[in-house]
């Protein structure tokens, strides 16, 4: 790893104080229970929060909270994060119990996750938060810039509307279920206060919900 050092820190312009949280940060908890990146990727989940929230909030400033959250769950969540550690090539210099093991991208998500956000852990604890954000925002511009195609699924979207003209939740209900038990048809009727029943179908009652949301959503116009 010793040698990586220099690379990592050549590749993001960072001249590191600490040189054992480069260590730690790409360190898996397989090849060392009681040095590894644990500790910084909690620190580091909370700093990326605070960085991707602030920058939504300026982003979208006539926005719901509600709009706000999807879109910063969509920033933070572990595919995405994983996505990014995989862009910066982080997957190169993780250490694991495993020397001859290779990272992968689909099946290491959360080990690739997990270092990213050690890695951002570590570079605060060494450089400081204005440092920290600025890098964030850097690795992070096309997930932000992506952000502003972020679309609510429809029973979100009924249950925000709701609330917001009504204060109470759509009303949801079973009709019935068709079909063999290994592949069944739900039906599952949805409204909301001043509206008749619409009725979704679907696979999963999961799926008939968001049928009739969309459906009612429809009918009523409410984008």
């Amino acid at each position: 790893m010793m040698q990586n050092i220099s690379k990592i820190e050549k590749q993001f312009n960072i001249r590191f104080k600490n040189k054992s949280l480069i260590i730690n940060a790409f360190t898996h908890k397989s090849a060392n229970q009681a040095e590894n990146n644990e500790k910084l990727e909690f620190l580091g989940d909370r700093v990326l929060g605070l960085v991707l929230s602030k920058k939504l909030y300026d982003l979208y400033p006539r926005e719901s909270e509600g709009i706000l959250d999807k879109r910063f769950a969509n920033l933070v969540k572990k595919k995405t994060c994983s996505e990014v550690a995989w862009s910066l090539g982080l997957q190169n210099y993780i250490i694991t119990g495993n020397k001859k093991k290779k990272i992968n991208k689909k099946d290491d998500e959360k080990i690739l996750s997990d270092c990213c956000e050690a890695l951002i852990g570590a570079i605060y604890i060494d450089q400081g938060f204005d440092f920290t954000r600025i890098f964030i925002l850097n690795i992070w511009k096309k997930e932000i810039d992506k952000s502003n195609v972020t679309i609510l699924d429809s029973k979100t979207k009924l249950q925000e509307f709701s609330l917001k003209k009504y204060k109470k939740l759509p009303f949801y209900s079973l009709v019935n279920t068709a079909g063999p038990r290994h592949s069944p048809i739900y039906k599952i009727a949805v409204s909301i206060t001043g509206t008749k029943r619409f009725i979704g179908t679907g696979k999963s009652k999961q799926e008939a919900e968001q049928d009739g949301a969309k459906k009612l959503l429809a009918e009523k116009k409410i984008t």
